[in-house]
């Protein structure tokens, strides 16, 4: 089958990549046991700006009519007050792009990702590190990027530096496009090699794994654990960060996802779904908000008319629902 999106492919899989490498030796350098006790944050914000930065040159060159919807701006590196912080971000773009690009260029490459495109226009969405505590704790983190275009995702590319492969070695890529399954391969390969990525066929949900937020602030996992008693599921939960719990899903590791709001007027962002969304899909899944209504991409950054998200074999999806529904309502 003809790949349709084979030139954008071809640009994210190189751009994730890229950002991949930059947050690795960001973690390498910065990430350390002290950082990690004070819990400074200074790590991930370099890293966070330099992943950005660089996806956004490389769509710039690629496709320099796209609008980019991430989720930095470059407010926080402006002012002599950051000045190493915006040091350290353009060394490390300048590192991986093989150039020496001005604080100025690296900062509008950030500011790329500014924009509040939406609705019906083509548009990308990026997640530079989605997983900030995961990143920090050496755990689970993602480079997350998509297309949308007509409010659908069209096309999806999740770098996991930190998730172990099975044929060994840590790093995996998950490349998605609508209508041609996912693939999984090394987050360190050529885009060339790889293997079929599906999810689970499990249809019992009893014996079912679910993965949810390390973070309690991020999913009600009170709700969380009520819903797994109702479904009959008695495994502990698998408890990771980031957009990495869509790729353990798409992988068949685990055949459900639920982040469940903790508040009734949350919303979630795009970049946080939309490359995921797109790998569970096309590695045979089903992806919607915890009501079974799916989800939205045309409303600007963020899920307006969705609440939470619910990511399935899709064989459990109807079934999960109910139990959701049942919950919620104290049934």
């Amino acid at each position: 089958m003809t790949n349709v999106f084979a030139s954008e492919t071809a640009f994210a899989i190189e751009a994730v990549q890229a950002a991949s490498r930059a947050c690795r030796a960001v973690q390498a350098a910065l990430v350390t046991e002290q950082t990690i006790q004070k819990k400074d944050r200074s790590p991930v914000t370099v890293a966070d700006f330099a992943s950005q930065a660089i996806v956004c040159a490389q769509l710039a060159e690629a496709f320099p009519e796209d609008a980019m919807v991430a989720e930095e701006d470059s407010g926080q590196l402006q002012g002599d007050e950051h000045a190493d912080a915006r040091r350290s971000v353009v060394s490390h773009v300048g590192a991986v792009l093989g150039s020496s690009p001005s604080d100025q260029q690296v900062l509008a490459w950030i500011d790329h990702g500014a924009s509040a495109a939406g609705g019906s226009e083509r548009f990308w969405t990026l997640d530079p590190i989605d997983g900030t505590k995961g990143f920090l704790r050496r755990g689970q983190y993602a480079v997350a990027l998509a297309l949308i275009e007509a409010g659908e995702i069209v096309l999806g590319v999740l770098g996991c530096p930190n998730l172990a492969m099975e044929t060994g070695g840590c790093g995996a890529l998950l490349i998605a496009a609508r209508g041609q399954g996912t693939r999984l391969l090394s987050l360190d390969g050529n885009g060339a090699e790889g293997t079929t990525a599906r999810v689970s066929t499990r249809s019992a949900a009893d014996g079912a794994r679910f993965c949810e937020s390390v973070e309690s602030g991020h999913s009600d996992q009170g709700q969380s654990a009520a819903i797994a008693a109702r479904l009959g599921i008695t495994a502990e939960p698998v408890r990771m960060d980031s957009q990495a719990k869509y790729a353990t899903v798409a992988r068949g590791e685990a055949s459900i996802y639920m982040r469940l709001p903790t508040r009734a007027d949350y919303r979630e962002k795009i970049w946080d779904h939309a490359a995921g969304v797109i790998v569970v899909e096309e590695a045979g899944g089903r992806v919607s908000d915890i009501h079974g209504k799916p989800l939205d991409f045309t409303h600007g950054r963020q899920l307006e008319q969705n609440a939470g998200v619910l990511a399935t074999n899709g064989h459990l999806h109807d079934q999960v629902v109910g139990a959701i529904g049942a919950t919620l309502s104290g049934a």
